[in-house]
């Protein structure tokens, strides 16, 4: 995605918020356009924002948040600095990161992590490499990365919408469900379920499937 629409998409958003306050009262902040509104804005920054950045970092301060009121605060002056950083020339660093080159740097971490002995940070760089792969593979090839709710799809969604419009077969779409099953057991602790060397070919299966489908 070119930061031109990125830019764009969050534009519509700010402005949205911006026209609800106009000649409203405080209580506009609590209606269910405003519950909406919040909705869109953090599935914007977690479609928009590179994993693992402050603007992530920042939304999942506020994820858990019950007062629409104060979180429709915070979640618009996230994508309002994530909008002015774009910008500002920050979509350098950003578009680097959605590139093949980008994707070594995080696959070079996970083997320098595995060498040191740390398999579970080195499953879980690795899984979300993929993932971020995934949507931009779904960009390319004209796929949804949005579910009719406007909220992000699951890397395993991707997956299969991926398959099911011809972009590599079935076998490499299990590959895939594999590789994710991994990284899902090390996010979640389940981590005396794979060993070091299972990490090793979590890693070269991932970097091939990245140089065979180019996004």
């Amino acid at each position: 995605m070119g930061i031109e629409k990125m830019v764009k998409q969050l534009d519509v958003l700010i402005g949205d918020y911006q026209d609800m306050l106009r000649g409203h009262t405080e209580g506009v902040l609590m209606s269910e356009h405003a519950k909406l509104l919040v909705s869109r804005f953090e599935s914007a920054i977690d479609r928009l924002a590179v994993p693992g950045s402050s603007y992530v970092k920042q939304l999942d301060v506020h994820r858990q948040e019950k007062r629409t009121a104060v979180k429709i605060r915070a979640v618009y002056s996230i994508a309002l600095g994530l909008r002015d950083d774009l910008n500002a020339g920050w979509n350098d660093s950003f578009v680097e990161l959605v590139h093949a080159d980008t994707h070594s740097d995080y696959l070079a971490m996970a083997e320098t992590l595995l060498e040191a002995g740390y398999k579970d940070p080195a499953a879980v760089i690795v899984g979300t490499a993929l993932e971020v792969h995934l949507r931009a593979l779904c960009v390319k090839h004209s796929v949804a990365t949005e579910r009719p709710d406007g909220s992000p799809k699951r890397a395993d969604t991707m997956n299969a919408d991926l398959k099911k419009e011809g972009v590599y077969s079935t076998l490499q779409q299990k590959h895939l469900t594999a590789w994710m099953d991994l990284r899902n057991k090390a996010a979640h602790g389940a981590w005396t379920e794979y060993d070091k060397q299972q990490v090793r070919m979590l890693i070269d299966g991932v970097r091939d499937f990245m140089l065979k489908y180019p996004a």
